[in-house]
């Protein structure tokens, strides 16, 4: 009894001396949530920022009379008196007022380098919206920070899951296909951010999704700012911002099958400059297993500093110059080789021998400049920008001389290769590993000007952006032999003889957009113009130093991308939006044959915020004049990067979401917040055709795109108190067709559907820190969730973490 007493005296004495803050703050002329306010107690380092009900706390707050101080930008800084005890918490609600910096310099800024802008704005946007904010994605639940687990909270995305990390993510938008997120735009911070966005759009790099403070998704007509892929929508990814005054966080964590997860940031601004400097950093063993024991997990360690220099807020005309720089490096241990539907029954997370020299090897670095003016009512926006990607996937390729895929699609009849694979002893060069070593960078300069004329009721914003970028295959394959299980490699390929060529772009796009205000009806009128050249130079495989090139294959595209959307204030926080847009997606370089990927977009949705209730439902319709594929090794043996045609495909489609705090106005001490999502889409072909792409194959009218669930939902509900939360969440899809087809899903030619169900839990240590714990896949359901890039691969099962975290 002694040391449970020295244990818990210091924390009962701590509780004693400190007690909390709680309460809302919302709009004062229609009260509605005002998320993002600061809430911080005036004399102290203590704060808060409300989240999207507008709800705050501030722990760990000195006994007595202290001042509290409410500051948004576009609001009149409100301060309030209050007296704080012991054993309850001190309830301080505001209604704020518009204030004098309506047009403040910061606010603009928001407005230019983010999708959503202000988050409060958000309802009035002309289309469906939506973010996650810094407490969505510090959730506990997201044990290896899996940005498929985040943005299934979002209505409208479509994820393919592959190795159960994230670590490739496979995202579409209303139906665009999902493969290596190649057919929407992917943004860091306003930048595109896949390897090499116009010349070879898979995205085998994704930016770390854990050191994120936010995650923006607009799709609809609002497209044309964001290209240049706007058929479905644009991603951004915002990275940890510089923060207002001195303030850090140390998260660790620990977890099954060797997992550890690091993460630092600390940062701080005075009148003229602000710097932050974060470090993150996760490694597992995996949870698959190979024979001899090897790991099958991965490493990920990711780098950013930023550094501010700006002239006083309020000067005449406010100056601000900011830089990035970022550094992220990967070695994972993973593999396109899955198993058989036999061997998943009696084991989904085995890992055949002939996988056990799988490996990727990346590394990537960004750099960013942006420098902000704004002087009365115009404003101008100009970033520098250059992203450098290097990987070498060493992973097996063939047995044999037949492909992997084919062998795991017909195991009866390759039954001495599949053999192989699982360690039978073999001849030399039996297997072949390719070694996809490949380069890529992405460059650019992007400016904007905008013009607020309020009296008119217009905001005009001019975009232009000048971008090159390239990627350089430099292939080769090794080969091995299987003795009992163990490969020994017996022949080295020559640097360059499976692959040994370049692909550029050089592309210019300017767009326009007005943003009319006509009172309860606002008109978002936009035109995008991308010229887009390309060229692919293919070499000899026996030509290393590229002396001279076999093939050159040059391509131009210019295209003219109309939108026009709108947004209707029906009530007091609920808003009718929809809007039509032209969507665009360039063929790359080499594609001769393929012709550019167009579509008329239309969409239909309302909005509704209020008393604690935020909800969105939106119809929407993609009518395909053309479609386009891509063979790359994950979805086809050769990976070449052809494009190929697919024609006319129509896409329907209903996402709804709602959030909703059920302890909303009753001052309870404590949140209950529910959430839910639901996305319905239907895509198919609309003619018939054959095609060597293989996910495609012969297609018939009528035939459903695969890797598309024709239903998938979301949810959560949790009990948030000021000293610990608990909360249980729910993801479910049906089974989705791995390849095109109609009529009903054949279990070998599909995924399987799942309902997973996630629990985590946190407990705040008064004046120590915060202890949080999760359990992903409570029941270990085992499900398979592709066919691809070769043979069925599973789910991750049910997993543990638990970890500690100090905030400053």
């Amino acid at each position: 009894m002694l040391s449970l007493g020295a244990f818990f005296a210091p924390q009962a004495a701590a509780q004693d001396t400190v007690g909390r803050v709680i309460g809302s703050v919302v709009a004062a002329d229609d009260g509605s949530p005002l998320s993002g306010t600061t809430v911080e107690v005036v004399g102290s380092s203590r704060g808060s920022l409300t989240d999207d009900t507008g709800r705050y706390r501030i722990n760990n707050v000195p006994l007595g009379t202290i001042s509290v101080r409410f500051t948004r930008i576009g609001y009149s800084t409100m301060t309030q008196t209050v007296t704080v005890v012991a054993g309850r918490p001190a309830v301080v609600d505001v209604r704020m007022g518009a204030g004098p910096i309506a047009l403040d310099a910061l606010h603009v800024l928001l407005d230019r380098t983010r999708m959503l802008g202000d988050p409060l704005g958000a309802d009035e946007l002309p289309g469906a919206a939506h973010i996650l904010d810094r407490e969505a994605l510090e959730a506990p639940e997201f044990v290896y920070d899996n940005v498929h687990d985040m943005l299934r909270r979002i209505p409208g995305v479509n994820v393919q899951d592959e190795e159960g990390f994230g670590l490739r993510p496979n995202i579409g938008l209303r139906g665009t296909g999902v493969e290596r997120s190649s057919k929407i735009t992917l943004m860091e911070d306003g930048v595109l951010i896949a390897p090499a966005p116009y010349a070879a759009p898979s995205a085998y790099y994704f930016p770390v999704a854990g050191r994120m403070e936010a995650i923006e998704v607009r799709k609809g007509s609002s497209q044309v700012k964001y290209g240049p892929r706007t058929i479905g929508g644009a991603i951004n990814l915002v990275s940890s911002s510089i923060p207002e005054r001195l303030a850090w966080t140390i998260d660790a964590a620990g977890g099954e099958n060797g997992t550890l997860k690091t993460q630092a940031r600390v940062g701080s601004s005075s009148d003229h400059f602000g710097w932050m400097v974060e470090g993150y950093r996760i490694e597992t063993d995996g949870f698959k297993r190979l024979t001899n024991g090897d790991p099958t997990g991965f490493e990920v360690e990711d780098f950013v500093g930023k550094f501010r220099i700006n002239t006083n807020r309020d000067a005449t005309t406010y100056q601000q110059v900011e830089l990035k720089v970022g550094f992220t490096d990967e070695v994972s241990n993973e593999t396109y080789l899955g198993l058989t539907d036999a061997d998943f029954a009696l084991n989904p997370f085995r890992r055949y021998a002939a996988s056990q020299f799988d490996v990727m090897n990346a590394d990537h670095s960004q750099v960013q400049v942006r420098h902000f003016l704004a002087r009365g009512r115009l404003d101008f926006t100009t970033t520098l920008y250059r992203n450098d990607f290097s990987r070498n996937w060493y992973k097996l390729q063939s047995v044999r001389g037949t492909g992997i895929s084919s062998v795991l699609a017909a195991p009866e009849a390759n039954a001495e290769a599949l053999g192989i694979l699982k360690g039978t002893s073999s001849d030399a060069d039996d297997l072949k590993i390719r070694a996809n070593n490949r380069d890529y960078f992405g460059q650019g300069i992007q400016w904007t000007a905008g013009l607020r004329l309020e009296d008119a009721g217009h905001d005009l914003e001019l975009g232009v952006r000048f971008h090159q970028d390239e990627e350089d295959r430099f292939q080769w394959e090794d080969g091995f032999r299987m003795n009992s299980g163990v490969m020994v490699q017996t022949s080295a390929g020559a640097p360059g003889s499976q692959s040994n060529r370049v692909s550029r772009a050089d592309a210019i796009a300017i767009y326009l957009q007005d943003e009319i205000d006509l009172g309860r009806l606002v008109l978002v009128p936009g035109l995008r113009f991308e010229s887009i050249d390309m060229v692919r130079t293919d070499f000899a495989g026996d030509d290393p130093a590229r002396t001279t090139p076999t093939r050159v294959r040059e391509s131009q595209v210019d295209v003219l991308i109309p939108g026009l959307g709108f947004s209707y204030r029906a009530g007091d926080g609920a808003y009718v939006f929809g809007g039509v847009h032209k969507g665009f997606g360039p063929p790359g370089p080499g594609a001769t044959d393929a012709d550019a990927e167009e579509s008329w977009n239309y969409e239909l949705g309302a909005r509704y915020r209020d008393r604690g209730l935020a909800a969105q439902a939106t119809g929407f319709v993609g009518d395909y004049s053309n479609i386009l594929g891509r063979a790359t090794l994950a979805n086809s043996e050769d990976g070449t990067g052809e494009t190929f045609n697919g024609g006319a495909v129509e896409v329907v489609g209903l996402e709804a979401s709602a959030d909703y705090d059920l302890a909303w106005g009753r001052h309870l001490g404590y949140r209950l917040p529910l959430r839910i999502s639901y996305t319905y889409t239907r895509a198919e072909f609309r003619t018939a055709f054959e095609s060597s792409f293989k996910p495609w194959g012969t297609v018939e009218k009528g035939d459903r795109l695969p890797y598309l669930p024709e239903h998938q939902w979301s949810g959560g509900f949790g009990v948030q108190s000021p000293g610990w939360g608990v909360s249980v969440s729910a993801v479910a899809s049906g089974a989705m067709r791995t390849e095109a087809g109609q009529g009903a899903i054949v279990g070998e030619r599909s995924t399987d559907s799942f309902l997973v169900f996630n629990v985590s839990g946190e407990y705040r240590l008064p004046g120590l820190g915060t202890a949080y714990a999760a359990l992903q896949n409570v029941t270990d359901q085992r499900y398979g969730v592709a066919r691809r890039p070769a043979g069925l691969r599973p789910g991750l099962p049910r997993t543990f973490l638990a970890g500690f975290k100090v905030t400053r």
